[in-house]
């Protein structure tokens, strides 16, 4: 059984990325609200589809399968529903994590979100400097309601980034 846990955060206006990054397209094929959600994900030449349990804190079940990329392809572009989210991810070392930070593209251009993987929920983490803001239990940073509701749109109420 797979188990995610992580931290989501806000990254500060100003931060570059120091490496090259891996283009994401991603949807959903059903995202139930408070349920579980089934993704597909094009991540550079790779795709996968990953279903996703309910958030329990900080922590949810997560199982991920590699498909053929043309297979995902063809999810994304004929069953995925909302919008598809295009993004690039980077990793970044910092003491003794690897933070995935996305810089997100199309229409939700403008969001940078970065999130670490941590093995317990009480894992203490050293944030960098270039983060702001917390938002792991704010839902709507969730990629899923992403998806549905670009984050532009949301007007003035999306945190201090």
């Amino acid at each position: 059984m797979g188990m995610e846990i992580e931290r989501k955060f806000l990254v500060r206006p100003g931060w570059q990325p120091q490496s090259r990054g891996t283009p994401y397209m991603q949807g959903y094929l059903y995202a139930g609200g408070k349920g579980p959600t089934v993704r597909v994900r094009v991540a550079g030449q790779k795709a996968f589809l990953t279903i996703k349990g309910p958030p329990e804190g900080l922590a949810r079940l997560e199982f991920e399968y590699a498909i053929p990329l043309e297979d995902a392809r063809q999810m994304l572009g004929s069953l995925a529903g909302g919008g598809v989210i295009e993004k690039t991810r980077y990793l970044v070392e910092h003491a003794g994590h690897t933070w995935e930070v996305d810089v997100f593209a199309g229409r939700n251009s403008g969001l940078v979100v970065a999130e670490v993987e941590i093995a317990h929920p009480d894992e203490p983490v050293v944030l960098p400097d270039w983060v702001a803001e917390e938002v792991s239990f704010d839902h709507r940073y969730a990629n899923a309601y992403l998806s549905l509701y670009p984050w532009p749109e949301w007007k003035n109420d999306r945190g201090t980034q």
